[in-house]
């Protein structure tokens, strides 16, 4: 049942990108911004913790998920090393997924050869 609730949840934020693209001018490049900024005000108001708990990887992998992550290293950073941790924070919390994606998509763009469009 947990997969089949984070399918579900997953694929409803998806669906509501998705019509967000569709009926409005926004740009993939800013919705992608409005949902990391969304999980962290979620984070920050105490509601993405019980939201993540009912939904498990459905809320976790999307950008709602690494908009939390950055909250919460934010957070604790701050709560550590005072006003540095502002600075120093989301990096140290994002800095696994990031070099994941970045290593993954070198090893991706190796296997595949990329070709550029004219």
């Amino acid at each position: 049942m947990d997969y089949i609730l984070a399918f579900v949840v997953g694929g409803a934020i998806c669906a509501l990108v998705q019509i967000l693209l569709d009926k409005t001018k926004l740009l993939p490049g800013r919705v992608m911004v409005i949902l990391v900024c969304t999980g962290a005000v979620l984070g920050a108001l105490g509601i993405y913790d019980a939201f993540q708990d009912f939904a498990g990887a459905g809320a976790s992998v999307p950008l709602l998920g690494f908009g939390n992550v950055l909250w919460k290293g934010v957070k604790e950073a701050v709560d550590k090393d005072g006003f540095l941790g502002l600075f120093t924070g989301g990096f140290t919390a994002g800095a696994a997924g990031i070099s994941s994606a970045i290593i993954f998509g070198w090893i991706a763009s190796l296997l595949f050869g990329p070709k550029m469009r004219k």
